[in-house]
């Protein structure tokens, strides 16, 4: 009973209003899609949001602890098992649901859901809420991301095919978009450290608005090319039954292999947090990249993915955290030393 009455605060803590406000984005573009001129001025400002964003994701990460991060390499290893061998086997698994159940584009969403690296900012606080390794989280989210932008869209490329723009060129889009912004944030780190560390909330507001300004653009490309006509109700609801079955499959095989492999409760949780958890916000930028017109319809999947996280991870936190407040020893009572009792 308890837990059941705990649960409609966990809701509303994990559909926060960034959910909404991405709801809201995709209703806006919707009705008033990017179109001419605007389609070329919005694509632009989301090109330069997205380095904004991987230069502030540089300019927040410690070198000092990415080194020290190094020594658990088999943490480390576990969690990009999951996420770029695990996911991408269980995307190809559910292939011949197509055409029947789920579109080609859908499908290339679900498959690019699969290939896209952990996330940072989630699996941070959700090992924090669970009283897990949050050291090892912080190293874990940010090797991944890094790993990804070269394993995500080779994998894309692979298991896709040829819808992937994976080239020269595209390669080039990714490091130029993504890593350089990325490593000029890691150099001017020394400047700016501490007045981001200052304005950790207001920098907050700029990533999330910089992922919303990604996800109007996509979805405006995807109103001018008409592809929204593959969605249907009935689709969209074995899309979110698929992304409920990927996450209880991760979260279930991450506790297995980390217990099985003798790790400690704190890393247990870090490994299942960070294996199971997907990044939206460096999933977007790179769908942009590798999909371009098409990437509408192929971001949803992380979407629902991305809310389903949060909302399922948020309720085993809060388990795991009553679980270690119950198992932690009670403090030792306090003996009156001789002479100040009263």
């Amino acid at each position: 009973m308890t837990w059941l009455s705990s649960w409609p605060g966990r809701l509303r803590r994990a559909v926060d209003l960034y959910v909404v406000a991405l709801l809201g984005t995709v209703v806006f573009a919707a009705l008033l899609p990017a179109t001419g001129r605007a389609a070329t001025a919005v694509g632009h400002a989301a090109d330069i949001a997205i380095g904004l964003l991987f230069f502030l994701y540089g300019a927040r990460l410690s070198t000092r602890e990415a080194l020290d991060g190094l020594r658990q390499w088999k943490l480390h290893l576990v969690v990009g098992a999951s996420t770029f061998a695990l996911f991408p086997l269980l995307g190809l698994a559910v292939g011949g649901l197509v055409p029947y159940l789920l579109g080609e584009q859908l499908y290339m969403g679900l498959l690019f859901l699969c290939v896209v690296p952990s996330t940072v900012q989630s699996s941070i606080a959700l090992t924090s809420t669970a009283r897990g390794n949050v050291p090892a989280a912080i190293c874990a989210g940010t090797y991944s991301s890094l790993v990804g932008m070269v394993a995500t869209p080779l994998l894309a490329a692979w298991l896709i095919g040829s819808t992937v723009s994976f080239s020269l060129h595209g390669l080039l889009t990714i490091v130029t978009e993504l890593l350089l912004p990325f490593l000029a944030g890691q150099f001017c780190r020394r400047w700016i450290g501490a007045f981001i560390g200052r304005h950790k909330k207001r920098i907050g507001l700029l990533d999330r608005f910089s992922i919303l300004l990604v996800v109007y653009t996509a979805f405006s490309r995807g109103m001018a090319e008409g592809i929204w006509h593959q969605m249907t109700p009935a689709r969209l609801l074995v899309l979110l039954a698929l992304a409920a079955a990927l996450l209880a499959v991760a979260l279930g095989t991450t506790s297995f292999a980390a217990r099985r492999l003798g790790f400690s409760r704190e890393d247990r949780i870090t490994i299942v947090f960070c294996g199971s958890n997907k990044s939206l916000a460096t999933g977007l930028p790179m769908a942009a990249v590798l999909f371009g017109s098409s990437a509408g319809l192929v971001i949803l999947p992380l979407m629902l993915f991305h809310q389903l996280q949060l909302m399922v991870c948020a309720v085993i936190a809060g388990r795991w955290s009553r679980q270690a407040s119950v198992a932690a020893p009670a403090p030792a009572p306090r003996v009156p030393v001789r002479g100040t009792a009263r």
